[in-house]
């Protein structure tokens, strides 16, 4: 865990982010979650690496970065909240329990929880993950398909535990020699999880050996 301890409006403006999962400005901060990340607060997250912000008119725009994600998913899991009292601080600690242990009976982490939900028109069904049957017989292009079905814009990162379901009944060694042929190309790339203590055994399980290391996320970039 890091040695610094977050404060109150630093966790808060990095939970704010999550809940977005996607980048915004501060105007929108403002009215949708009555905070803005500026001044010391800015400074501070982006001296830690964890929240990108730049200028965009006449304001920032900030996005929560992978350490940012990493950092708050471990604050979360380990219970190292910001200091409260009271109320706050009861209900602040039972969501926090609550959430980790959906995390670690599902095998999601945090980023996925926060993936929008995509939503179906009026009267119909949103639809429910499937296997992909896109060309069936070439998994480098149904892997493609199963990526961006998970990734709310490309470069995000997906979990392998979350992209090898929707595959559907592909040979687990056929999948990992297709992830480690796309691995090579340069709008792919697929890593291990640099905070070992979060992964899950289903992600664990997901991984795929490459150069004699266990990768767990993939990263697709725009064509």
């Amino acid at each position: 865990m890091s040695e610094r301890k977050l404060s109150l409006p630093e966790f808060a403006a990095l939970m704010a982010l999550a809940e977005e999962n996607a980048e915004i400005s501060n105007p929108d901060l403002k009215e949708r979650h009555g905070l803005t990340i500026d001044g010391k607060r800015r400074l501070k997250l982006n001296e830690l690496k964890l929240v990108d912000s730049w200028r965009q008119g006449r304001t920032y725009v900030h996005m929560l970065t992978d350490s940012g994600w990493a950092r708050l998913e471990e604050d979360l899991r380990a219970g190292a909240l910001p200091a409260m009292t009271g109320s706050p601080k009861v209900i602040a600690r039972g969501l926090q329990g609550w959430l980790r242990k959906y995390m670690d009976r599902s095998g999601l982490r945090l980023a996925d929880v926060s993936t929008p939900l995509e939503t179906a028109p009026s009267g119909e069904e949103a639809p429910v993950d499937e296997p992909v049957g896109l060309l069936p017989g070439d998994l480098d292009a149904r892997i493609r398909a199963a990526y961006a079905r998970l990734a709310p814009r490309p470069g995000s990162w997906v979990g392998l535990a979350r992209l090898r379901p929707l595959l559907g009944d592909a040979p687990r060694d056929e999948v990992d020699a297709a992830l480690v042929r796309l691995e090579r190309l340069p709008d792919v790339n697929i890593v291990p999880e640099s905070n070992q203590k979060i992964l899950t055994p289903a992600d664990r399980e997901a991984g795929v050996i490459i150069g004699g290391q266990e990768k767990h996320l993939l990263w697709i970039g725009e064509a």
